[in-house]
């Protein structure tokens, strides 16, 4: 008989399910990709039962079981660990984070999680129940997946329970933690704080990080020394007295930077821009802060990273460059959505005592669709449509003729970058697409960078990537290179402000499909990527033919491919 563990994440946001049989990774989703909410839901001190249900009930079908089927179930938090902090003399908003009702009512909500996984099961699971802390999941996430016997390991984010760093080593199947840092001391959320404080929302995090690269780090860094004490022990200490994370008061903030806030980031100022490159040097210190210490504590050459602020490019990228570590990992869902798979993985590794025997190579473990099911969505929907044999060659061709191509096939993308199978793609040449893609799908802000999908085998031509150096989780667009200056003026739709380009290295064993697609372009253009984009407007990544569909009539893109089928407005 095979045993069935379901990891769950619903506690903040990012609610995510996962499933294991026998230690194999079966499936993982994002509850966001079939409510079409981002994030799933908000995060409330009432909402941390309102659990991934969609996700959950595709896991169940991939694994072909019953819910009631399940071994364990692995919920990525403790509720216990959450009370402490109602100890925190802090301003804080009447009956939310930090407030003694607040954090009272959250308890009583999360506790109710496995009732409702029994009523769902039809079945009491009460004793088949772990709850498990919650950077314990990031860490096991990264770690337990990983391609290493033994790694240093590291998990940042705004906060778990009360914990908002951790630190630590794996080795074999088993994880121990080596430090740990308490709220206030928080990195994710100075990110979300100061995110609100440009204009942005506290989900921004990416758009401040790629703002940063226009102001100039100097101006304000040693202000941001001040509010983030960066310690000798691999710590820092947060001064919240001026940041007052649980408060919407921004007076503070005003004071100490002598910047004013804005409601929105149009209306920002060069000394803005200055800000947020600051925020990202100061980010960049205390992660190889981090690293650092571990490098002392554990001499181990292998490092694996979790948590919300293991999304953060840049710094990855000074990680990679330090050459502190020979070989970095980081899953691809290494934001709130991984707990999940550090919650499964907790399970069959340190609580069961089995062996590690799975290496998350690729970021492909959502739903897929059969021809037949495409097929009648198409028609549904009065679509006209071919089906081809050649379609890489095809959409390679469509793409280098300036048009923007929707790139939908297998299985849905695990975490928060489209890598190749819910892609918008478009030619990185044109130096205009930045701005068509943005005026005529995207929306984004002009600042923002788009990446670009390289095949592996010509990365190192176009781009600044240390030999010595090697991740897989280079194939996860969480690296930014220097772009070499030769190539710049080729590809400017894809080269950022300062040089450097957010880059997915594509190889032909993680995606054939995708890496055929970009061969045959360099065929036509000799430029071995494309940019790629998440499939999507204002909206989670699209999951389903419906969603591509709907995504398609409401944009202006150009081209829609569906697995072999080549749509035409």
């Amino acid at each position: 008989m095979s045993m069935y563990i379901l990891g769950i994440n619903s506690a903040y946001h990012e609610s995510a399910a996962c499933i294991l049989q026998d230690g194999i990774l079966i499936a993982a989703a994002e509850e966001e990709r079939f409510n079409r909410i981002k994030h799933a839901k908000k995060s409330r001190v009432d909402s941390p039962c309102e659990l991934p249900i969609n996700a959950i009930n595709f896991c169940i079908r991939e694994a072909k079981i019953k819910l009631r089927d399940v071994d364990y179930f692995g919920f990525s938090f403790t509720p216990q660990k959450r009370l402490n902090n109602i100890q925190i003399k802090e301003e804080v908003i009447k009956g939310d984070w930090g407030s003694k009702s607040g954090e009272e009512l959250f308890y009583k909500k999360i506790k109710t999680i496995p009732q409702k996984l029994s009523q769902l099961s039809g079945k009491n699971i009460k004793n088949k129940f772990h709850w498990i802390d919650h950077h314990l999941c990031h860490a096991a996430s990264a770690f337990f997946v990983s391609p290493f016997r033994e790694a240093a390991i590291f998990s940042v984010d705004g906060i778990g329970e009360f914990t908002t760093t951790w630190m630590g080593y794996g080795k074999e199947n088993k994880i121990k933690v080596l430090k740990e840092i308490e709220y206030p001391n928080s990195l994710g959320f100075v990110w979300e704080k100061m995110s609100k404080f440009l204009g942005f929302t506290e989900y921004d995090s990416a758009k401040v990080m790629g703002l940063s690269a226009y102001g100039n780090w100097k101006k304000y860094y040693q202000k941001f020394q001040e509010v983030v004490k960066i310690e000798d022990d691999g710590g820092f200490k947060i001064n919240n007295d001026i940041l007052k994370f649980r408060s919407n008061n921004f007076r503070t903030i005003e004071e100490f930077f002598r910047v004013k806030k804005i409601n929105h980031p149009e209306n920002r100022a060069g000394e803005h821009e200055d800000v947020a490159a600051g925020l990202q040097k100061i980010t960049d210190d205390v992660v190889l802060n981090f690293v650092k210490y571990l490098t002392r504590k554990t001499n181990s050459k292998n490092l694996c990273m979790a948590g919300g602020v293991a999304l953060n490019c840049v710094t990855n990228s000074k990680i990679l460059l330090s050459k502190y570590f020979k070989d970095i990992y980081i899953q691809p869902a290494a934001y709130d959505a991984g707990t999940a798979l550090g919650g499964a993985y907790y399970i069959w590794n340190n609580i069961l005592d089995r062996p590690k025997k799975f290496v998350m190579e690729n970021a492909f473990w959502g739903p897929s669709y059969k021809d037949p099911e495409i097929e009648r969505e198409l028609r549904k929907n009065n679509l006209k449509y071919e089906k081809l044999a050649n379609i890489e060659k095809i959409t390679a061709e469509l793409i280098a003729k300036g048009n923007i191509a929707g790139w939908f096939q297998g299985r849905l993308e695990w975490g928060p970058r489209a890598l190749g199978n819910r892609s918008l793609l478009v030619d990185p040449r044109n130096k205009k697409m930045k701005e068509i893609l943005n005026k005529r799908i995207k929306k984004r802000e002009p600042f923002r960078p788009f990446a670009s999908s390289v095949i592996e085998e010509d990365a190192p031509k176009w781009f600044e990537i240390p030999k010595e150096c090697k991740s897989i989780s280079s194939e996860f667009m969480l690296f930014a290179f220097d772009t070499k200056k030769e190539k710049q003026k080729l590809i400017p739709a894809v080269i950022h402000v300062d040089g450097t380009s957010r880059i997915q290295i594509v190889t032909k064993k993680a995606n054939p499909k995708f890496h055929k697609l970009i061969s045959e372009f360099k065929k036509i253009t000799d430029v071995p990527m494309v940019l790629n984009t998440s499939f999507n407007e204002n909206e989670p990544i699209i999951c389903s033919p419906q969603d591509a569909i709907n995504t398609f009539k409401r944009t202006k893109i150009d081209y829609l491919v569906i697995n072999n089928y080549l749509i035409e407005d």
